[in-house]
C-alpha cells in the first residue's frame, strides 16, 4: 500500500520541514496491524518526493474484528486489505504525518499557510462507487484527478473491471488541507474500516474535517460512510455541519438612524431590480442566484416567464427554508414549482449542479468571503460553472463616510470581510475578466456621490 506526496515549489525540500521527516532518513512507525515506511525517493529544490508505504501484516490481519472481512468464512484470510489503500492507510497518515495534520511546523512555521502545488499518487484505491465518485468527493475540493482503473484478473478480461484504481491527483493547497482531505475521503471511498466505529469518530470527522466538509456538496454522504452508516453518530455530526445561522444580537448591529435604514432599504430594492433588469436584456432561460439567502431576488425572477429554470443556492439551511417559505414553495402551482429549486451549497468549492446555466447573480455575496478564498470562488464560477453572463454587485465603501452611525474603519456589516473602492473592485474584476475570457463593464449602484461615487457597485460580465 504506497502514497506519495511530491511538490515542485522551490525550495522543494521544505516538504521535509513541513512533514518533520529528514530526507536522509528512513523511518518507521508501527501500527496494530503492521509497519509504515516514511523516506524521500527523490529529493532536490526543484522536485521532491515523499512516500508512505504501508506493510500489513495479514497474521494480525486475521486477529482484528472488523466486520468487513467477516462477510464471508475466509473472509479474514481472503482480502484486500494488505495492499488496497483504506483507512489503515488513514491510521498510518496520523502515525507519521500527525504533526503537519495538525498544522505544526517549528522550524519553519510560516509554510503551515502556505499553499504548495501538489501531486498526491495511491498506486490502489479501493473504490466503491467507481470513477464518479471518486471524482464527487475530490473534485468539488478542487483536485485534478487521473486514473487508470484496473482488470479484476488479466487473464480472463471478460470478467470485466474491478473497484480498484491507480489515481493521481493534483491540486496547490496547503499541506495541512491535503492531508485532511486524505484522512478522511481514503476510508469513505473504500467504505470500510478496519475498526469499530464510536462516538470518538464523529470528533475525529469534525476536527478533520474542519471547514471543507461543512461546505462540501456531498457532506452527508461522506458523513454516512466515513460513520459507518451508524444514524445516531450521523445525525449528530450532520448536526454541527448544517447548523443553522444564528441571527446577529443588537448589540452586534450598529444603531442606524432612520434616514440609513430608509437609505439602505431603497438601494437594496433598486439592486435587486437592476439585475433583476439587467437579465431580461438577454435571451437568458436558465439563471442561478448564488448565495440566494432568503429569497429575495428569486420572488422578483419567479413572475418572468422568460426565465425556465431559477435556481437558488445558499450555504445557510435556515435562509433555504425562510426562502422556501417566502416564496410558498409548499403551495406553489406544480408547473410553477417545477422552475424553481434550492439546494445547499459553497461557492468555494466545485458543483455540477450549477454547470449549464446561462446567467449567475451574486447579490452582496463576494464581501462574506475571506480575501484568500476569492480565488476559490473565481474558479467554481468562472471556469467550472461559466455561464455566459455573470452579476456582481458589492458595497462601495468610499460611501461608508457618508453614514454617520457608522465608525470610521468599520464595515457596513458584522459578517463582512473586505469592502472595496470603485478601483479596487475594477481591478478584480479585470483581472477576472481576462483570465477567464469574459468582458466586464461596471455601473454604479444608488445615490451617487459627486467625489464619493453610489452606495453599491455592479460588475456585469459576459462572454
Amino acid at each position: 500500500m504506497l502514497l506519495t506526496i511530491t511538490t515542485t515549489r522551490k525550495p522543494a525540500t521544505d516538504l521535509g520541514f513541513l512533514l518533520h521527516k529528514h530526507p536522509a532518513k528512513l523511518q518507521e512507525f508501527e501500527i496494530p496491524q503492521g509497519i509504515a515506511h516514511v523516506f524521500y525517493p527523490e529529493v532536490s529544490d526543484e522536485r521532491c518526493t515523499i512516500a508512505l508505504l504501508l506493510d500489513i501484516d495479514p497474521v494480525g490481519m486475521t486477529r482484528s474484528k472488523s466486520t468487513d472481512s467477516q462477510a464471508f468464512s475466509l473472509g479474514q484470510y481472503v482480502n484486500d486489505r494488505p495492499y488496497a489503500a483504506s483507512s489503515l492507510l488513514s491510521a498510518a497518515l496520523v502515525k507519521a504525518f500527525g504533526s503537519a495534520m495538525n498544522g505544526k511546523c517549528k522550524d519553519k512555521p510560516e509554510l503551515v499557510e502556505t499553499p504548495f502545488p501538489l501531486e498526491v499518487k495511491i498506486d490502489v484505491l479501493s473504490v466503491r462507487g467507481g470513477e464518479p465518485l471518486l471524482r464527487r468527493l475530490f473534485e468539488p475540493l478542487g483536485y485534478t484527478i487521473e486514473t487508470t482503473q484496473h482488470e479484476l484478473d488479466m487473464q480472463f478480461p471478460a470478467w470485466g473491471q474491478s473497484r480498484y484504481f491507480s489515481a493521481t491527483f493534483s491540486h496547490t493547497l496547503t499541506i495541512q488541507d491535503a492531508l485532511r482531505h486524505f484522512y478522511v475521503l481514503i476510508p469513505v471511498l473504500d467504505n470500510n474500516k478496519h475498526y469499530w466505529v464510536s462516538r470518538e469518530e464523529v470528533d475525529k470527522l469534525l476536527e478533520k474535517g474542519g471547514e471543507w466538509l461543512q461546505h462540501h456538496p456531498e457532506k452527508e454522504l461522506i458523513t454516512r460512510r466515513y460513520l459507518r452508516n451508524q444514524r445516531v453518530l450521523m445525525n449528530e455530526a450532520l448536526e454541527v455541519l448544517l447548523k443553522e445561522e444564528l441571527p446577529e444580537t443588537e448589540s452586534e448591529v450598529p444603531q442606524e438612524t432612520a434616514e440609513e435604514q430608509e437609505a439602505k432599504k431603497r438601494i437594496h430594492d433598486v439592486r435587486l431590480e437592476t439585475v433583476r433588469d439587467e437579465l431580461l436584456k438577454d435571451d437568458i432561460k436558465k439563471v442561478i442566484d448564488l448565495g440566494c439567502g432568503e429569497g429575495k431576488l428569486l420572488r422578483l425572477l419567479l413572475p418572468e416567464k422568460q426565465f425556465e429554470k431559477i435556481l437558488g443556492m445558499d450555504i445557510s439551511m435556515q435562509s433555504l427554508r425562510n426562502a422556501s417559505y417566502r416564496l410558498k414553495l409548499d403551495r406553489m402551482a406544480p408547473r410553477q414549482r417545477e422552475r424553481i429549486e434550492l439546494i445547499l451549497g459553497s461557492l468555494t468549492y466545485r458543483d455540477k449542479r450549477l454547470e449549464g446555466y446561462d446567467a449567475a447573480a451574486l447579490v452582496e455575496v463576494i464581501e462574506h468571503l475571506d480575501e484568500p478564498r476569492l480565488r476559490a470562488l473565481e474558479k467554481v464560477v468562472f471556469r467550472f460553472a461559466r455561464p455566459r453572463k455573470v452579476i456582481i454587485t458589492t458595497p462601495n465603501s468610499e460611501y461608508n463616510v457618508l453614514f454617520e452611525s457608522l465608525p470610521a474603519g468599520e464595515f457596513r456589516h458584522t459578517d463582512h470581510r473586505f469592502e472595496w473602492t470603485r478601483n479596487q473592485f475594477e481591478t478584480w474584476g479585470y483581472k477576472v475578466a481576462q483570465e477567464f475570457g469574459y468582458k466586464v463593464i461596471f455601473r454604479p449602484l444608488g445615490e451617487e456621490h459627486e467625489q464619493l461615487g453610489a452606495i453599491s457597485q455592479m460588475a456585469v460580465f459576459e462572454r
